[in-house]
């Protein structure tokens, strides 16, 4: 059977013949791009590409910009699939070279998914007005090919307020609050300095995430003082922090408070510098 070669830049796909190389983008005309989510928690900007899905950008607060981009099937593999990931110039752009940007392998039932770096080398191509394209063999047929464009037609603007969101994104994510200790100052209900800055950051995360279930507050002393007047102060501990949670936006039938008096302690308290770590209020969030 006579084959001929279609050139990806660096590489080559092999075609019989007989082949198909079946091509899903959007046109000039039916090509859009939309910022879907956009808060302080997370952005996802996503394009529909017709009779084939969507090409899916997000990102997440935390301590980094981790991107992912997810091309987003009606119809998943079928099986383990290698993948090349080519930037292609539009057609009315001839004689720019191609430019390879990753390898994938796409897993069988699963979304094809970019990780951070080549996702962030996707917007960068897409911003240069070319085409970040998927090529890969068709699981249904062995000889046909498949070949998947992102247009960037009506990208610049969604693109401004897709980076605009990125940078407006906390710099902690839900992990990093999700257990929180605060610690007190000898006897009362002052909270030390770094405890009012991570409590700081535990309300503006809670304002932001409609999806928190369970809030559980415990509240601790350390031995001095009666056994009584400890239960009584941890309590109060516990009933303030919870307070602020309900400024915050959790509804206050979610919140459960606890005290503990002087019970449960993590450390000595002969010393003050480990007496400290025992006056406490530990916040624990379930989604």
């Amino acid at each position: 059977m006579r084959r001929f070669l279609v050139s990806l830049c660096c590489g080559l796909i092999s075609l019989s013949a007989t082949a198909e190389l079946r091509h899903y983008r959007a046109t000039l005309d039916d090509s859009s791009w939309q910022l879907t989510r956009s808060s302080r928690l997370g952005c996802e900007l996503r394009h529909p590409i017709p009779a084939f899905g969507d090409a899916v950008f997000q990102a997440h607060s935390g301590k980094d910009h981790n991107l992912l981009f997810t091309l987003d099937m009606q119809i998943k593999p079928d099986k383990v699939t290698q993948a090349q990931l080519v930037s292609n110039a539009p057609p009315w752009r001839p004689g720019v070279p191609s430019r390879p940007i990753a390898q994938l392998t796409y897993h069988k039932y699963f979304n094809g998914e970019v990780p951070k770096n080549a996702a962030w080398a996707m917007l960068n191509e897409l911003e240069r007005g070319m085409q970040p394209t998927f090529y890969y063999q068709d699981w249904f047929s062995q000889q046909d090919q498949v070949a998947v464009g992102l247009s960037s037609v009506r990208f610049s603007q969604a693109f401004a307020d897709f980076k605009q969101c990125v940078a407006n994104l906390l710099p902690y994510d839900f992990e990093d609050i999700a257990y929180t200790i605060l610690t007190y100052e000898s006897g009362g209900e002052q909270l030390t300095p770094a405890s009012k800055k991570q409590l700081m950051r535990l309300q503006e995360y809670v304002m932001h995430d409609p999806n928190l279930e369970l809030v559980l507050v415990d509240g601790y002393t350390d031995s001095f003082g009666s056994r009584q007047s400890n239960l009584k102060l941890s309590q109060q501990r516990a009933n303030s922090i919870k307070a602020l949670l309900v400024q915050s936006g959790i509804r206050q039938e979610r919140i459960l408070t606890t005290g503990h008096g002087e019970k449960r302690h993590v450390a000595a308290n002969n010393i003050e510098r480990e007496r400290a770590k025992n006056r406490r209020v530990v916040v624990r969030i379930n989604r």
